[in-house]
């Protein structure tokens, strides 16, 4: 059976490289390219992709959120994130929303094919410039948060009210403010601004779209 990849990436040329590198290999097919993370969860049914090369940075639905909601609808779909960005936020944010591994843009062409081979035998790959990475995101050793807590902390820093959240994420608001009170005693964090300033330091917002 040949692996069915998907290309997510906002910029074609990215996109078609790596495609037409992948191509050149007879166990992979790739399924289709596409500029969005929108897309693909609309898509997601009928190209049935094994493995999603997912950008973080694109218009409109970014990566991370990408990620979490295909992982709802789909969860064996394999999601290696393709990025430019080597720090270790945005490292493990992308593997604390789900994503079996991380790959830099940069990386040798063979190491892409690498990669999807091993999260296809049910490893996690992390190429040599993301290995560093591994701890999940917390502050000044505190209580690491959540993967549900990192959902939420992305939703308030794009200014929303916890109502805009419980709506967004299907919770009562009850929960919601639960998260917030544990998201902000984790980080030690008073404050709306704050939080947003967290996020934007600590690569969660780049998942948006944002301008960080």
């Amino acid at each position: 059976m040949r692996i069915r990849v998907v290309i997510v990436d906002d910029h074609p040329l990215v996109a078609e490289g790596i495609e037409a590198l992948l191509e050149s290999y007879d166990d992979i097919e790739v399924a289709a390219t596409l500029g969005d993370g929108q897309t693909m969860i609309d898509r997601l049914s009928d190209l049935d992709p094994d493995v999603i090369l997912m950008d973080l940075n694109m218009p409109g639905l970014g990566g991370l959120s990408a990620t979490e909601m295909i992982l709802e609808r789909a969860p064996e779909t394999r999601i290696l994130v393709l990025s430019m960005h080597d720090t270790p936020e945005y490292v493990s944010t992308a593997l604390s929303h789900g994503a079996r591994g991380y790959v830099l843009k940069d990386v040798p062409t063979d190491e892409i094919k690498e990669a999807i081979d091993a999260v296809m035998r049910g490893e996690r790959y992390l190429c040599t410039g993301a290995t560093g990475a591994l701890t999940p995101i917390n502050a000044g050793g505190r209580d690491p948060l959540t993967t549900r807590e990192q959902t939420v902390l992305l939703q308030l820093a794009q200014g929303k009210s916890n109502k805009e959240v419980a709506l967004a994420l299907n919770i009562s608001v009850r929960t919601v403010e639960t998260h917030r009170k544990n998201i902000k005693r984790k980080l030690d964090i008073s404050t709306t601004a704050g939080l947003t300033r967290y996020a934007m330091e600590h690569g969660v917002l780049q998942g948006t779209g944002a301008n960080v």
